[in-house]
C-alpha cells in the first residue's frame, strides 16, 4: 500500500487568486442588486419621460426619454456588473464603477491593516477614500443637477405655452 504525499499549502499565488475569486463574486451580486434597482428604477422614468415628449413639444421627437436612456446606459456602464472579466484592462472609465469603489475600498483597509491600524484609524483611511471618490464625482453631480434645471425650465416654459 502506498502513503499519498502530504497536501502541499496553498501558495500565496493560490490564496490571493482564491480572495480574488470570493471578493468578484461578492462583488457581483452587489452588482446585480444595483443593476436590479436600476432597472426598477428605469422603468416608470423612462415611461415618465415618453409621456412628456408625447405631450409637450422638444427640440426634438423623444429628446427627453432619449436623454433619459443615455443616463441609464451611463449608469449601466458604472454598475460594471461584468468587470470581473476586464480586469487587465485598467482605462480611466473604470474609475467610476462599483468594483473600482470596492478595489479602492479593499486597498485603504489592507494597507492600513498591514500598517497595524486600528478600528478607528481604519475608519478613517476608509472615510478620507469616500471622501475623495466624493469629489471626483462632484462634477457629475453638478452637470447632472443642471441638466435637471434646465429640463424643469423647459417644461415650464412649454407648460405656460399650452395654457389659454
Amino acid at each position: 500500500m502506498s502513503e499519498a504525499a502530504p497536501a502541499q499549502p496553498p501558495s500565496d499565488d493560490e490564496r490571493r487568486s482564491r480572495w480574488r475569486f470570493i471578493g468578484d463574486v461578492l462583488v457581483l451580486q452587489l452588482n446585480l442588486l444595483l443593476g436590479n434597482l436600476h432597472n426598477l428604477l428605469l422603468i416608470p422614468v423612462t415611461l415618465g419621460a415618453a409621456v412628456l415628449d408625447l405631450l409637450f413639444k422638444a427640440e426634438r421627437p423623444g429628446a427627453r426619454f432619449y436623454r433619459v436612456l443615455n443616463w441609464g446606459r451611463k449608469a449601466d456602464e458604472a454598475i460594471g456588473l461584468y468587470n470581473a472579466l476586464d480586469r487587465d484592462e485598467e482605462s480611466p472609465q473604470h474609475d467610476f464603477t462599483v468594483d473600482a469603489l470596492v478595489s479602492r475600498l479593499e486597498a485603504v483597509i489592507v494597507r492600513e491593516y498591514a500598517k497595524g491600524g486600528t478600528a478607528a484609524t481604519i475608519k478613517e483611511a476608509v472615510d478620507h477614500a469616500l471622501d475623495q471618490v466624493v469629489a471626483k464625482t462632484g462634477k457629475g453631480t453638478a452637470k447632472a443637477q443642471e441638466a435637471a434645471q434646465r429640463l424643469m425650465e423647459k417644461m415650464r416654459r412649454s407648460d405656460e405655452k399650452q395654457e389659454p
